[in-house]
């Protein structure tokens, strides 16, 4: 019955707008990809499968692959914003779009964490992908150690479907729990 992802209607990626109350996530560009190597350090991706890249350079690559990604539409990467001030605050993703459950993912700043942003654009994500896509579930992995992260898919009413260990790229053991967010 999900094969994979079914878009609603067609759709460029590069289109898409996902607003809320205080937060509007768009299509990353290269624009960003100095904020995203000034921000993205080891303290943040403790508890993530990602590494902080080494330098510039590195993190214009990375970026070149997502846009790469948002073009063969197999991966909606965006950047979180301040709606007001446009002020970068992070990262959010919904990777494998052709998978019958695509996965969540986000990374804030520092200076934006434990402001409710998290919640505030994983819930718009989801509720952006409930109205223009089909799908089973959507995947949320979380480090069990991340207590504020782990909030997240709880408070959308997430089941809690496997638990895993698996190594990240910077060779540090994640304890995980993957939840799924039903259609």
């Amino acid at each position: 019955m999900f094969p994979g992802l079914q878009l609603k209607k067609r759709m460029d990626l590069f289109s898409v707008s996902i607003e809320s109350a205080r937060l509007v996530q768009i299509p990353i560009e290269q624009h960003y990809s100095k904020n995203i190597f000034e921000h993205f350090t080891g303290e943040i991706t403790r508890y993530m499968y990602p590494k902080p890249p080494v330098d510039l350079d590195e993190t214009e690559r990375l970026v070149s692959y997502s846009i790469r990604d948002l073009e063969n539409g197999t991966d909606l990467q965006l950047v979180i914003l301040d709606k007001n001030s446009r002020e970068f605050l992070g990262c959010s993703g919904l990777h494998h779009l052709k998978a019958s459950i695509p996965e969540l993912g986000i990374w804030l700043k520092k200076e934006a964490q434990l402001k409710g942003y998290g919640p505030e654009a994983i819930e718009a994500m989801v509720t952006w992908a409930r109205r223009n896509m089909h799908f089973k579930a959507l995947k949320y992995p979380v480090d069990r150690r991340n207590i504020a992260s782990k909030r997240i898919p709880e408070r959308l009413g997430a089941v809690p479907v496997k638990e895993y260990k698996k190594m990240n790229l910077g060779g540090e053991l994640l304890d995980e729990i993957e939840y799924w967010i039903y259609y």
